[in-house]
């Protein structure tokens, strides 16, 4: 039965941060294998975004350590009612750049967010000030995203990867409406058939 977060101790949150940076890194490397292709200086920004999740999930394994031992507890996302929801990379195909761009950016404001809030409502100063760093870590994230942009998406280059982005989407379209025509075409195809056996002589 997934927990209210409000009841989780200062190891449980620890170990849910610690959990939770490990999924935002592999879907950041999901996103630079994906856009590599076609998109290597987007691609290039989430693999130093996935680096600088993990750097920041060694961080935290640090500080777990010295606050409470060596075994990390088993804690993930889906344990804790109201806790922030990733959508499985799947789910967010095609990946244009400027669906991953947003997604990358939703990610990391609604964690600094919900660490912000639920350190409004814990009384325990030790627990609110490990909330305050998390999302000061998850501030971070943005920054240096926003930093990586500058430093990558120059004007020229921002636009050849647009460029390539409209010629995937006409493609995809054009894809699209080949794949419709062709099932048309074999549903009427087989609807004849079945027209033809139904009057054939021999049935």
């Amino acid at each position: 039965m997934a927990k209210n977060f409000k009841d989780l101790s200062e190891r449980e949150i620890l170990a849910l941060a610690i959990s939770s940076e490990e999924t935002d890194a592999r879907i950041y490397a999901d996103f630079a294998a994906g856009l590599e292709a076609d998109y290597p200086a987007t691609a290039q920004i989430f693999k130093e975004m996935e680096a600088e999740e993990d750097e920041h999930r060694r961080k935290l394994i640090e500080e777990y350590r010295r606050r409470v031992g060596e075994h990390i507890a088993l804690i993930r996302r889906e344990d804790v009612k109201g806790f922030v929801h990733r959508k499985p990379v799947w789910m967010i195909r095609p990946l244009g750049i400027k669906t991953v761009r947003r997604q990358a950016e939703i990610m990391e404001t609604e964690t600094r967010r919900f660490y912000e809030r639920t350190a409004g409502k814990v009384s325990d100063m030790s627990t609110r000030k490990l909330l305050g760093d998390l999302a000061e870590a998850e501030r971070k994230h943005v920054t240096l995203a926003d930093n990586l942009q500058q430093e990558y998406l120059t004007p020229e280059v921002e636009a050849q990867e647009e460029k390539a982005n409209r010629r995937s989407r006409f493609t995809d379209r054009g894809y699209r409406l080949r794949s419709t025509h062709s099932e048309e075409g074999a549903i009427n195809t087989s609807s004849v058939a079945s027209q033809n056996l139904a009057n054939a002589p021999w049935l």
